[in-house]
């Protein structure tokens, strides 16, 4: 009698194993000569050594379909098991699965861009207004290189600046105090992960989600890298965190040039970078426009009513500097 030792890696073991180990009782019963034992996310199966062998190969094959897919039922184990491919969607403009299968698709021309770019460069800018997609579209890229094994890891950075609230009056401890400014990142991945296992990813480091602050020291190595809100860097700043990039990773950095929260003191550090690094060779830009924009209806009208108002402004200001 031959032991094997499977170990279940990326899979979300809720969604592996199904409700009330339904998957697993579903292989008990395909493969009646083999005893199986699952604890976590280890699989101990006895018995004969081909039919061990072949019980490894097919969790292997559910395991990889499990995590591009987020999805596993009865039809899709019985499939694999029989040696038959699920039926699979295929959508030109696919980026991954998100939970429960559902497909995270480049929804628009520059979306596709940006999936583009980040396929042929290692350093990706993505510009645009609120709601373009850019930021999710980013955080859709990093999963889906994890899920290839393409990278270990995630790290996700925002800058900690105020948009008119203050930071110090927020309740709580600093990592209460900086949440609030990485919500819109914990959004997009909670649509990409299930629940247990972005928990799980995110306690062994594999995902990390920190301040820019922090990036200062380090080389990012093996990783897809995101800049969220970079409008909102100094000069400084965008410089400390462009050179952290290491061997074998990826950036993507993402802002709304006129949506800059910084006193007017201060100089973007986006517009600065975009300035010096235009021309530079493994750079690739992408510009995200109105029409883009894939929120509610409305969030476009608004931008128009904001841009007409100050094209208005701008207008009224020189007329009267000319008189």
């Amino acid at each position: 009698m031959i032991e094997r030792i499977i170990t279940l890696e990326l899979a979300d073991l809720v969604t592996f194993y199904g409700i009330n180990n339904c998957n697993i009782q579903l292989l008990k019963t395909l493969f009646p000569k083999l005893r199986i034992i699952a604890r976590g996310n280890i699989i101990k199966v006895m018995g004969d050594e081909l039919e061990t062998a072949l019980f490894e190969e097919k969790i292997h094959e559910l395991e990889k379909y499990c995590v591009e897919y987020n999805v596993l039922n009865e039809s899709i184990i019985v499939d694999i098991v029989k040696g038959n491919s699920p039926k699979e969607s295929k959508l030109d403009n696919l980026i991954i699965h998100g939970i429960n299968g559902k497909s995270i698709v480049a929804r628009s021309e520059n979306q596709q861009k940006l999936v583009d770019l980040f396929d042929t460069n290692d350093l990706v800018f993505a510009l645009g207004p609120a709601g373009s997609g850019k930021t999710y579209v980013a955080i859709a890229l990093a999963v889906r290189a994890l899920k290839r094994k393409e990278v270990r890891k995630i790290i996700l950075s925002r800058p900690a600046v105020e948009a008119g609230e203050k930071l110090g009056f927020l309740p709580g401890d600093m990592k209460d105090k900086i949440d609030p400014y990485l919500q819109p990142l914990y959004d997009a991945l909670q649509d990409m992960f299930p629940a247990a296992k972005l928990k799980e990813l995110m306690e062994t480091n594999i995902i990390q989600i920190a301040p820019l602050a922090f990036m200062r020291g380090r080389t990012l190595s093996d990783a897809v890298v995101i800049l969220d809100e970079a409008q909102n860097t100094t000069t400084h700043q965008i410089k400390m965190f462009l050179t952290r990039l290491g061997m074998n990773s990826k950036m993507i950095i993402t802002g709304d040039i006129t949506q800059i929260d910084l006193p007017p003191s201060q100089t973007s550090g986006l517009v600065q970078a975009l300035k010096i690094l235009k021309k530079v060779h493994g750079i690739g830009i992408v510009e995200f426009n109105k029409g883009d924009i894939v929120r509610h209806k409305l969030v476009q009208r608004i931008v128009d009513a904001y841009d007409k108002f100050d094209l208005k402004k701008k207008t009224i200001s020189y007329i009267e500097k000319e008189q």
